[in-house]
């Protein structure tokens, strides 16, 4: 990338200043290239790199660069030891988790802010990170069907959106928690599925709560919160001494993709006074499309909501939308504000929203979102997660259409949970041997479809069953990648089922 006899550019052979502009245009080239390359060629790698932990830092490690090193050569172990050894989000055959791939607008806009390097904490210092935050948060809110009266922030992840919402439960319930601590305040409560995601655990180990002030709601045979054993827990906890302060109800549980029916748990929580928190972190995209809205009814009437870009809508890692109706009690949950930070002048510069959020330094996320919605167009979103929902249904077909599978939950959004049966073993597994066999089975069929780098699937446990999960959601995916996933897993199924049982 330079032409220079020892391969250094004159920044680093002076030790001054930065790269010249001359060289960084040269390497913007060469890199949009390899990127491109990377996304055209992500077929071609294993979705899981076959490194055994250790292996790469004992080929990389040793002492620090203690001279500068040619940028050429730095690219060059880029393309050979970073990019192959990466787990490839990216990859259409990666099926595991939730998706969190990066589309090539969000790949320019993930670009751009970074060259600006613009820290958005308050507004002076990033006056349009600030106002483009504002624009595209109320754009989401629009696109996904909730009342004007909502505003939000981008964080980095659900966990410290989830924190966030819950910070501002501790606050309504204490009076002034974020001032004066929780000292000789009563013990609160948080009330939730054993289906939520781990995050409202640690949210509670963070802000002084303690995991045993988090308690799991009896739950209805589809994996959903029992509206009416959350009004009993809260009765039983407030007899005991207990002060309940929030509810977290989740659309698109982490495991198999429940629903909690957030309408009645909203009468349980305004009729207790409680905060009341939706984890829509996965599934929250998918109210874009007007016909999947019946999945979220009831989450206008909550205080904060989370929906994460970065999984279901493209957007390259991190970005995770909170909304709320209580954008004061954000504010008095999270504000801090030292003299340093306070506008010299004295006049109102807009919203700072490092009042707003756990931390002080930030990203201007809302300039990568900004061109990503209009790059896609609410249509394009809308489009793309439909074909996603319309993919993970068929696939669900082909499944139950196999007499030696099952899909074992519903699939309301682009998640299949199912597990390998074959048919021997029908009626039988109840029995503990056969239960053990067909863990084993699906465990091992996971295990050698993992390994052999063409596929990527994760799994879950429920009531101890070991159940597989497939994730339609990469935004590369078509058809061809599913179906080649399905009959990969047959394949292997029977290569693997011995009929010990």
């Amino acid at each position: 990338m330079t032409s220079r006899r020892d391969g250094l550019d004159e920044a680093q052979r002076s030790a001054t200043g930065d790269m010249p502009t001359t060289d960084l245009r040269a390497a913007l080239h060469e890199t949009a290239d390899l990127v491109a390359d990377y996304l055209e060629d992500i077929e071609g790698y294993a979705v899981l790199p076959p490194v055994k932990p250790g292996e790469l830092r004992a080929r990389l490690d040793g002492p620090p660069p203690e001279e500068p090193e040619p940028l050429e050569d730095i690219m060059r172990d880029v393309a050979a030891e970073v990019v192959p050894n990466v787990t490839h989000w990216q990859s259409p055959n990666n099926m595991a988790y939730f998706g969190s791939n990066a589309s090539g607008i969000g790949i320019l806009g993930e670009l751009v802010s970074s060259a600006l390097n613009s820290n958005a904490f308050i507004w002076r210092v990033s006056p349009i990170g600030a106002e483009l935050e504002g624009i595209t948060v109320d754009w989401l809110r629009q696109g996904l069907g909730l009342p004007d009266d909502f505003d939000g922030v981008f964080n980095d992840t659900a966990s410290i959106s989830t924190l966030s919402g819950l910070a501002c439960a501790r606050q309504r319930a204490t009076g002034d928690a974020s001032q004066a601590g929780l000292g000789d305040a009563p013990r609160l409560r948080f009330y939730t599925s054993s289906q939520a995601h781990s995050s409202v655990e640690r949210a509670a180990m963070i802000l002084g709560i303690g995991r045993e002030g988090v308690r799991t709601v009896e739950l209805d045979e589809d994996l959903a919160i029992r509206p009416e054993a959350l009004r009993a827990a809260v009765t039983e906890d407030r007899a005991a001494g207990w002060t309940p302060a929030g509810i977290v109800a989740t659309i698109g549980t982490t495991s198999t993709t429940a629903v909690d029916p957030v309408a009645a748990i909203a009468v349980v929580a305004e009729a207790e006074g409680l905060w009341l928190h939706v984890d829509a972190a996965y599934a929250g995209p998918a109210a874009l499309i007007p016909e999947m809205r019946a999945y979220f009814a009831g989450w206008e009437r909550a205080d904060s909501i989370v929906v994460n870009p970065h999984k279901w809508m493209f957007t390259p890692f991190d970005c995770s939308l909170l909304l709320t109706r209580r954008m004061d009690t954000l504010r008095d949950a999270l504000s801090l504000v030292p003299e340093y930070l306070r506008a010299y002048d004295g006049k109102d510069t807009g919203r700072d929203y490092s009042e707003y959020v756990p931390q002080l330094g930030r990203k201007a996320r809302g300039i990568k979102m900004w061109m990503q919605l209009r790059y896609f167009g609410l249509s394009g979103l809308r489009a793309r997660l439909q074909e996603h929902i319309d993919l993970a249904h068929e696939l669900a077909g082909w499944i139950e259409d196999d007499p030696d599978a099952e899909v074992l939950f519903g699939v309301p959004f682009g998640t299949v949970c199912f597990r390998l049966r074959p048919r021997r073993y029908a009626d039988r597994e109840g029995e503990p041997v056969v239960a053990k066999a067909l863990d084993a089975l699906n465990e091992a069929v996971m295990n050698r479809v993992n390994d052999s780098g063409e596929l990527f699937l994760s799994h879950t446990r429920i009531d101890g069953t070991f159940v597989l999960r497939l994730v339609v959601g990469n935004l590369r995916m078509e058809r061809r990648h599913v179906k080649r996933a399905w009959q990969l897993l047959q394949e292997t199924a029977r290569d693997l089922d011995t009929g010990a049982a």
